[in-house]
């Protein structure tokens, strides 16, 4: 057996952490996928935040917009991905 086998066979908590890194970056990567993006500084805005569409589907956020000449078609607040699967209760009033 040589060295480098030997290293190896020595070291499994350096492959699990490599493991664990590249899961991390691949589950990062396919959550930044689907998020939207300013077309201007490509800043993904934080929930909360105003967006503001424009012709030719260009989105800008709060601080390009100042930028702009162009007045937005529309805009719309950012939110969070449990929008719309959440529960809200409701008071209720003894009758």
């Amino acid at each position: 057996m040589d060295i480098l086998e030997h290293d190896a066979l020595q070291d499994p908590d350096r492959d699990m952490a490599q493991l664990e890194l590249a899961l991390l970056r691949r589950g990062v990567d396919q959550r930044v996928a689907g998020r939207e993006r300013c077309s201007r500084c490509h800043r993904g805005p934080l929930i909360g935040e105003r967006v503001y569409v424009y012709r030719h589907g260009a989105i800008l956020c709060e601080l390009c917009r100042a930028l702009h000449v162009e007045a937005p078609l529309q805009s719309r607040l950012v939110h969070g991905p449990a929008f719309g699967h959440t529960l809200r209760l409701l008071e209720q009033s003894a009758a």
